[in-house]
């Protein structure tokens, strides 16, 4: 991979923010981040893989449940600190813990003028 993009991992201290969006539907799915052994791991399996802050451990996506996230196409903002995937949601396709098919289901009303 000669002409592969490189990430910038140093603003925020070693991650970037990872968005995960359907391929077919184009539905938002979630959010992860990615330290560059998770990105590099990404790029090798064809898998989403993450860096949990929390445990402190790289960690796959679906890697328990089955609902693992095949990478179709994978794109970065323009100052190359954000990733997109755009994915094939493998298993039952509930890629949110809490049972959903995306994270993104807490609305938050707002004020419209």
């Amino acid at each position: 991979m000669a002409d592969a993009v490189k990430i910038d991992f140093a603003k925020m201290d070693g991650l970037v923010p990872g968005i995960v969006q359907d391929y077919q539907t184009g539905e938002m799915l979630m959010l992860g981040f990615l330290n560059e052994t998770s990105y590099q791991k990404t790029l090798e399996t064809g898998f989403v893989t993450f860096w949990s802050r929390t445990r402190s451990k790289l960690w796959m996506k679906g890697e328990t449940s089955g609902n693992r996230l095949r990478v179709i196409e994978a794109s970065t903002d323009c100052d190359n600190d954000a990733l997109l995937f755009r994915v094939e949601v493998e298993g039952d396709g509930l890629v949110c813990h809490e049972g959903t098919v995306s994270c993104f289901t807490k609305k938050i009303e707002t004020e419209t003028k």
